[in-house]
């Protein structure tokens, strides 16, 4: 099964533009699907296709900055990029502070416009990259116990198997079939990459009790 194609997906209410622009688009080698407001954008567009946005800022209906919140929002937030024909600061400085990867007037150079995009489109791959480790290591975590996730709260902090089973009241060879559970589940090989691990999923183990 081959990859989805990485697509701009271009929104304009001004169909001469954006006619013209997707043209431009798909004569330098993008995929593009154009739209005439960031409602049909929202609408239509595939929910986990890969790409960028293309938008003007001053739409009828939903403006562009409106769109950039609503994609934020979205389990699939697309990079986006603004086309403006008004020198607007305010805008260009809410939509930069927002994570706009560039605010271009509509008469900036192809050459500019197309680096952009290209930078956009390599900035959405990064980001599924990450989105797609995260979602794996929530995965892995996922199939913890909730015994499990107290045994991980303590070997993250630090603390050994007696210690761990005299704060659990377990048997301590039972925190040791705990430990290789919670490797085996984690595909970990040491103390130190399990805590990496644990951190960079963004994820806290269940609440250690003070070591008595």
């Amino acid at each position: 099964m081959t990859a989805p194609e990485r697509t701009v997906h271009i929104v304009d209410d001004d169909a001469s533009f954006l006619a013209a622009t997707s043209r431009l688009l798909r004569a330098s080698g993008f995929a593009v699907r154009s739209f005439a407001s960031a409602m049909e954008l929202l609408e239509r567009r595939d929910a986990d296709a890969p790409g960028c946005v293309l938008a003007d800022v001053r739409m009828p209906g939903m403006s562009g900055l409106e769109l950039q919140v609503a994609l934020a929002r979205s389990p699939n937030p697309l990079p986006i990029l603004f086309l403006t024909g008004h020198g607007d600061v305010p805008s260009t400085v809410r939509a930069m502070r927002n994570g706009a990867e560039d605010v271009l007037e509509k008469c900036a150079p192809a050459a500019q416009l197309l680096r952009a995009l290209a930078r956009a489109l390599d900035r959405d791959a990064r980001d599924r990259e990450v989105r797609a480790r995260h979602h794996d290591l929530r995965a892995r975590f996922g199939t913890l116990t909730a015994r499990e996730r107290e045994v991980l709260g303590h070997v993250v902090r630090g603390r050994l198997n007696k210690q761990i089973a005299r704060a659990l009241d377990i048997h301590e060879r039972t925190v040791k079939l705990h430990r290789s559970a919670i490797t085996a589940k984690l595909r970990v090989h040491s103390v130190a990459e399990l805590t990496r691990l644990t951190d960079e999923a963004g994820l806290v183990p269940l609440p250690a009790p003070p070591f008595p």
